[in-house]
């Protein structure tokens, strides 16, 4: 059986939740979102995880994450640096944060060996979104090209009360294969699950059952190369001062080049994040919830 690894992005700095998100303990015993996470890949047949992290935060993160996990997986960490970019190319003196989730794929790279899923530590997705992506990766469906894969979720239920949020709309043909993926910005709540941001400019408005990436992806070993050359594409761009390389913006590159076909999933699982500290309670909830539900234990790891 083919080794199937989590890689979980966890290097953000939370500069609107006001801390390290990540590493927020949020169920009953001082689970953090990743943890939930990482229980659900396991159960899914995941059976790796490789943490992005940044330097700074290393003794933290093992203080707190990392002696949780020794003994009942293999584990990888990576950091991802500002400075990691190709030969001859220098970052911008005023950049003082790193480049990005593209970027912080890549930082992975040499941890992969086989399929692997990404997820954001500060988001959960539930065991259904972890269940279609290893099937996806178990299957490799036919085809001429590189396949991937993105779970879908409703912009209803990724919204926040306590202010906007960026999300990645997710168009799709009839056979269920990306045809497009568009970072849509400040994203305001409105009536009935509805949403409006702006993107390339221009207003967009979005429906409450559109679904729109939160980052949680299936690739194959063949992403990297790709997404390399889209770096470097970016750091050569105006938008590298202080843009970021969202892995979304790549992918969408990719589609649009014949480079990549990405399947959109749309599984019926939970969601919930951290965007604000007011957000805070609501994860609580749901993370109850679902325990007095039985769909998880009061401690995940005894």
């Amino acid at each position: 059986m083919t080794s199937r690894a989590l890689v979980l992005l966890a290097a953000g700095l939370g500069s609107r939740y006001g801390g390290l998100k990540q590493l927020d303990p949020l169920g009953p015993h001082g689970e953090t979102l990743m943890d939930y996470s990482i229980y659900d890949a396991l159960r899914s047949g995941f059976d790796r995880v490789v943490f992005v992290i940044r330097p700074d935060i290393e003794r933290e993160f093992q203080s707190t994450i990392g002696h949780r996990y020794r003994g009942r997986l293999a584990v990888g960490v990576a950091h991802q640096r500002l400075e990691d970019v190709p030969a001859g190319i220098a970052p911008p003196m005023a950049r003082t944060r790193p480049w990005g989730t593209g970027q912080a794929v890549l930082a992975a790279e040499a941890l992969i060996e086989g399929p692997f899923a990404v997820a954001n530590a500060d988001d959960f997705y539930g065991r259904p979104a972890f269940e279609a992506l290893a099937g996806f990766l178990a299957g490799g469906p036919a085809g001429a090209g590189p396949a991937h894969a993105v779970v879908g979720f409703p912009l209803r239920l990724t919204l926040s009360a306590s202010g906007t949020v960026n999300r990645a709309l997710c168009r799709a043909d009839a056979d269920g294969w990306l045809t497009g993926i568009e970072e849509v910005f400040g994203i305001a709540a409105g009536a009935g699950g509805r949403g409006s941001g702006t993107a390339g400019g221009r207003v967009v408005t979005l429906q409450g059952d559109d679904l729109v990436s939160m980052n949680l992806w299936g690739f194959t070993p063949d992403i990297f190369l790709p997404l390399r050359e889209g770096f470097v594409a970016f750091l050569r761009s105006p938008e590298a001062g202080q843009g970021e390389y969202y892995l979304p913006t790549a992918v969408e590159s990719l589609i649009r080049g014949d480079r990549a076909r990405v399947r959109l999933l749309a599984p019926d699982s939970p969601w919930c994040g951290l965007s604000y500290p007011a957000d805070r309670p609501m994860a609580v909830k749901t993370i109850r919830d679902l325990i007095d539900q039985g769909i998880y234990p009061e401690q995940l790891w005894p």
